[in-house]
């Protein structure tokens, strides 16, 4: 779990054989600049996805993000999957926040994101998203509310690679994984 630059915000971008999309390093620092303040994420058990998005807010909103604002339906962002009649959108899927001229999606996992498998599903439901070609997903460097630890980056770094790297499997989109928060030995 090293850190050569001495940052607690990581990123990794895939496919590895591209460079970062330059509009990666202005969303890595929104997240440098509110380090202190999304820290907690890491070991305070309620310190969820929603507060750490909601102190991020402004300096996403400043990048050109559309935001989500609260839990009603009419603060969440939608991304449509399918168009119906009359071209309304038949099915769609929230995301955190949303940057049309970048077609960048963004998530931001606190807590048990990992644990709870919400990486595996941010991955297909963006697949399946109309307008994003880029997909950021931030996780903790590390979640330590108790005795356990899960180092959701890392792990989160691991499955990307797999996916990434195989043959198999060919994502739609570019991917950039953040990790934020404390970086905590083992």
């Amino acid at each position: 779990m090293s850190n050569p630059s001495g940052r607690r915000t990581r990123f990794a971008t895939f496919p590895r054989t591209e460079p970062s999309s330059s509009f990666v390093h202005d969303i890595v620092s929104a997240f440098d600049r509110n380090a202190d303040a999304i820290a907690p994420a890491a070991t305070e058990d309620r310190f969820g996805s929603d507060r750490v998005l909601a102190l991020l807010r402004d300096d996403l909103v400043a990048l050109g993000f559309e935001v989500e604002a609260g839990k009603r339906r009419a603060d969440k962002i939608q991304r449509p999957v399918f168009f119906g009649d009359d071209g309304e959108p038949s099915l769609s899927y929230e995301i955190d926040a949303y940057n049309a001229d970048w077609r960048c999606g963004l998530e931001v996992e606190a807590g048990r994101g990992l644990l709870g498998g919400a990486i595996y599903r941010d991955l297909i439901q963006a697949m399946v998203m109309t307008g994003v070609d880029h997909l950021v997903v931030a996780l903790l460097n590390c979640y330590q509310p108790t005795k356990a630890k899960s180092t959701d980056f890392d792990k989160a770094k691991a499955i990307a690679a797999a996916l990434y790297g195989h043959r198999r499997v060919a994502l739609p989109f570019r991917l950039t994984l953040i990790g934020y928060g404390p970086i905590m030995q083992p």
